[in-house]
């Protein structure tokens, strides 16, 4: 892939984490992007009440990275870089 080709989309993704952060915000967490591998994985830091949720897993599997993956399709996949998944 090629740097403009990735900072397209890394943009894109970039603005879609930003229009989820308010939800997260409004439970007392957030949600840092830290990175794209140039394979497309999305790497995140959750934070706040995010960070120690017990339901961390599922909001970065079923809200984030589905959320990406619908708006930005060469999303992978999310991971987090603290919790390792």
């Amino acid at each position: 892939m090629e740097n403009q080709e990735k900072a397209t989309i890394e943009q894109k993704v970039i603005a879609v984490i930003n229009q989820l952060r308010p939800y997260l915000q409004g439970d007392g967490g957030d949600l840092e992007y830290v990175e794209m591998t140039d394979e497309n994985v999305v790497k995140v830091k959750l934070q706040g009440a995010c960070g120690s949720c017990p339901h961390a897993k599922l909001t970065l599997k079923q809200g984030v990275e589905a959320t990406l993956k619908k708006y930005v399709p060469e999303v992978k996949s999310v991971e987090d870089v603290v919790l390792g998944f």
